[in-house]
């Protein structure tokens, strides 16, 4: 399995991704989720992708190529001259639906399910920024301002952080600190997400980018984040009172196992408690 995740901000686009992938509890391997298309002063994007490696990887190299009609005489849509970034996932959808096409059928036979998830983002000339998350079907939904992240992946242990911090006005480097502790929550809670990290930080209207960065377990900076934020939550949760109890009774019963009902006392804080 894997985790990743990517982030549309007024500012510009945030990209991050692990780089395990494992067949059973013995066969862990490391590969790439994220590729990078850039063709400076025209176009920036990236492609993150979780599901099975095998499809991925096909969808990867046939988008290279791929090119979507709309009618007979039309030259052809690829990635390097879609004149938008909706066109160019309308590619991307394409790729996905030629692999199935090839391979569903084989992969159905041998007890193996087409399952593929994949985020592509990024700014063509003319346009503003865009992100999308692309299904198995070749369909797509795109980032809004009241939902500016796409997840991947093992997404539910990173998910809490990003809905807390994440708005359209959060700074691109704020917005990639909170994407590496997203991901480190994965990384702590599950086995099949693991370093190296590939991280990606785009600022609009620049086309290009040199914010790259393979992230391994000697990054300082990646180890001082992970060891502070382990400390900084514990001292938060440790901050916060316990809670206190008194003799009254909630209208909430508490279901037993034998079927008998019994009242619930009252949970307060100190400070109910005092009025």
């Amino acid at each position: 399995m894997t985790y990743c995740v990517a982030i549309k901000l007024n500012a510009g686009l945030v990209f991050l991704s692990d780089s395990r992938t494992n067949a059973g509890l013995d066969q862990i391997s490391t590969f790439r989720k994220m590729i990078v298309y850039e063709k400076p002063d025209d176009r920036f994007m990236v492609l993150l992708s979780a599901g099975n490696l095998s499809i991925s990887q096909s969808v990867r190299e046939i988008l290279q190529v791929e090119k979507l009609k709309d009618d007979e005489d039309d030259e052809g849509i690829t990635i390097w001259n879609a004149k938008s970034m909706f066109d160019a996932t309308r590619v991307l959808g394409s790729a996905i639906r030629h692999v199935y096409e090839r391979d569903a059928a084989s992969l159905k036979q041998a007890g193996v399910e087409f399952n593929v998830s994949l985020i592509f983002g990024g700014q063509i000339k003319g346009e503003g920024m865009r992100l999308f998350q692309v299904y198995s079907a070749g369909n797509f939904i795109e980032a809004t301002p009241e939902t500016p992240y796409f997840q991947v992946g093992e997404s539910k242990y990173g998910k809490p952080v990003l809905d807390r911090v994440i708005t359209p006005t959060t700074p691109l480097n704020e917005a990639a600190k909170c994407a590496l502790v997203s991901m480190d929550s994965s990384l702590k809670s599950n086995l099949s997400v693991g370093l190296p990290l590939d991280l990606v930080v785009y600022e609009a209207n620049k086309y290009q980018t040199d914010k790259v960065v393979c992230i391994d377990e000697n990054n300082p900076y990646f180890k001082m984040m992970h060891n502070s934020w382990g400390i900084k939550l514990r001292e938060i949760f440790d901050s916060i009172e316990d809670p206190t109890w008194d003799d009254g009774e909630t209208d909430v019963p508490l279901i037993q196992p034998a079927g008998r009902s019994l009242p619930l006392k009252k949970i307060t804080t100190p400070q109910e408690k005092l009025i």
